[in-house]
Formats: structure tokens, sequence, C-alpha cells
């Protein structure tokens, strides 16, 4: 099981969260905090989870952040802990911590 490598995008990851990706292993314990914002109220979202594997999603969504269509995310899959197979896409404010066993 060796360390992902990380997973092509179309905007940067962050250098601090990065540096956690490329240090996770398969089976390993961790706790992903997330902003969301839905119109003007932001909240925070924690999940724990054991690791699966780090990939790319398409999203094909339109935006004007690109002249072109496809906006290519870090997409991180993992194992909740009631068992649920789960992912999340990650971005600027995603923060990722490696829990120890």
């Amino acid at each position: 099981m060796s360390a992902p490598a990380l997973p092509f995008t179309t905007g940067t990851i962050k250098p601090e969260l990065a540096e956690v990706l490329l240090r996770l292993k398969e089976r390993q314990r961790v706790r992903i905090t997330q902003t969301v914002r839905v119109g003007s109220r932001t909240w925070t979202a924690v999940v724990t989870g054991t690791f699966r594997r780090l990939d790319s999603l398409i999203t094909g969504i339109s935006t004007d952040r690109l002249a072109k269509d496809d906006i290519i995310v870090p997409t991180l899959h993992f194992l909740k802990d009631n068992q649920e197979l789960s992912s999340v896409a990650l971005d600027e404010n995603s923060r990722i911590e490696i829990l120890e066993p």
C-alpha cells in the first residue's frame, strides 16, 4: 500500500493539503473538514472514516472560472464509520487530518 499520487486537476491543490494527501495510505483513518455554503448560509461539515483512494472527478459544469466546461477536481473516497461508501470533492477550504490508530 503506497501513498497515492496527486490526482490531475484543472486547479491547484494547496501545498498543505497536497502534503497530507501524499501521506495517505489505504485503510488509514481520516477526518475531513469542509466549509459548506448554500446561498448566504455557511457551516462546517466534519466526517471521519477510512481512506480508500484519491481520484479526479470531471464535473462537466460551466462556470466563469475557466473558458472551457470541464472542471476537474480532486476527490477523496472513503468508508464512513457506519460502513457507507462515500466521497468528497476537495476544494481550497478542505482540511484532511490523518488520525492515529
